[in-house]
């Protein structure tokens, strides 16, 4: 059959829920039925996982889902999980789960992981006999490395004696091969411009909050020197392509002769305050310097970065920060564990603009640490510009305001709300109207970047 493997987007998350539903079926009299029978996936954890791109749906040639592989990222020591996988019964013997499998490993392999780790049960041949025709073998259950999946069993009531668990070991990938690197966005917590200086530039003060999801880049060396973007931002011709101009700084300032294939995922919305394009920019710095073997260090890279855009360097340094000057004098900030529902309401604010804006407050008293770290200082000086000249966005900052203090991101357009409880973000954004998109993302103290760069360095 025609098949088509993609990421999940998050309107498939009630369908993929009633794949594993109907999976579950399958095990009816085993010993493990009550176990998985009492352990439906939890759509919060899911529609999380999706968002972070870390789950792959089949789809038949109607577009169809008929199948789907959730990875997790939580494993450390380079590994990564299988969380979930399952396909419809009535579809089985057609070489979807293989296809799903093997995309899924593919996809870790280039992302840095050197093994893939899950839980399955021995005796049953579309369990562990299937996984090991890919490359799967049984390993000690008693590693620490599975601790928490065990503990995750007992949680739930599943036997410990029926579950075995296998790893397949990852090669690093080929000079020649893609590799996967994410690149994160960004909020503005809050944004203050407290003057202008005689070049034109505005001083301003902001909080850069780092987001656990975002944009993903690829890259794949080359032996000519030349630099190409073969998937970019549409619209955007490949010479002003932030990533193409990373790429060629980087190359210029090294002086290698090394080049680069291009290819850049686009999940950040365009326009939205989120930082998109800085950060692809950042992750092509970080990651060509791996890849091209420079060695460059991170007060350098930053350096290149500010030559591209003020809110590069917090993306190549990794780590949520209290800024000033243009955005670029960066003081990292330990920020408390938090959740943001992320409204999208789909209109293009162009950031040039606003900053000629008359009506823009350009002389605002200099805000402190500590009074941001109350609570006081939360504002951002574009929102009454941007409520005053976009009403899309004024009226998803009034429809979030509902439920706590909205907030706008950076120059907009895309919205904010900051609340404690994972299961709340998500009941506020299920409820978001059609007009606007709703994402649930989480902020973090170390960058997926870094993470990805430790990852590959540990090769």
């Amino acid at each position: 059959m025609p098949l088509l493997i993609e990421r999940a987007d998050p309107s498939q998350v009630e369908a993929l829920c009633a794949i594993e539903r109907k999976a579950v079926q399958l095990f009816r009299g085993h010993p493990a039925w009550a176990g998985y029978s009492g352990m439906p996936i939890p759509p919060a954890l899911l529609l999380q996982a999706v968002g972070r791109g870390l789950v792959w749906v089949a789809l038949d040639a109607s577009a169809i889902p008929v199948g789907f592989i959730w990875l997790d990222a939580q494993a450390g020591g380079g590994a990564i999980e299988i969380a979930e996988f399952d396909v419809l019964p009535q579809h089985g013997r057609r070489g979807i789960g293989a296809a799903l499998l093997e995309h899924a490993c593919a996809w870790a392999r280039a992302a840095g992981y050197r093994r893939v780790d899950l839980g399955t049960l021995a005796d049953v041949p579309w369990n562990a006999p299937f996984y090991a025709r890919h490359g799967f073998a049984i390993v000690d259950k008693s590693d620490p490395a599975f601790a928490r999946a065990r503990r995750r069993d007992r949680e739930n009531g599943f036997p410990e004696s029926l579950r075995v668990f296998m790893s397949r070991p990852l090669h690093a990938p080929r000079p020649e091969q893609w590799t996967a690197w994410p690149a994160p966005a960004k909020l503005n917590l809050f944004l203050r411009i407290t003057g202008r200086r005689p070049d034109g530039y505005h001083e301003l003060q902001t909080v850069f909050r780092l987001l656990d999801g975002g944009d993903e880049v690829r890259l794949r060396l080359r032996a000519d020197g030349e630099i190409r973007c073969l998937r970019g931002v549409p619209g955007v011709a490949a010479q002003d392509d932030l990533v193409v101009r990373a790429a060629t700084l980087l190359q210029r300032h090294a002086g290698t002769q090394a080049g680069a294939d291009i290819e850049v995922d686009k999940r950040i919305p365009l326009g939205g305050g989120l930082g998109g394009g800085s950060s692809d920019a950042a992750t092509v710095l970080v990651a060509l310097n791996r890849l091209w073997g420079l060695d460059l260090d991170d007060d350098v890279l930053a350096g290149l970065g500010r030559q591209l855009g003020a809110d590069v360097p917090v993306f190549v340094r990794g780590r949520s920060a209290w800024a000033e000057g243009v955005g670029d004098q960066l003081t990292p900030i330990r920020l408390p564990r938090r959740c943001y529902v992320v409204l999208d309401p789909r209109e293009h604010v162009p950031t040039a603009a606003l900053f000629q804006a008359p009506e823009l407050t350009r002389n605002a008293l200099r805000a402190t640490i500590s009074s941001f770290a109350s609570g006081e200082t939360t504002e951002n000086a574009f929102a009454p510009v941007v409520r005053a000249r976009h009403p899309r966005v004024a009226a998803a900052l009034d429809w979030l305001g509902a439920f706590g203090q909205a907030r706008l991101s950076g120059s907009g357009g895309c919205v904010f709300l900051e609340l404690r409880s994972l299961d709340r973000a998500h009941a506020v954004a299920a409820r978001c109207p059609e007009t606007f998109k709703a994402h649930v993302v989480g902020g973090v103290e170390v960058s997926p970047l870094l993470e990805a760069l430790a990852r590959h360095r540990g090769r």
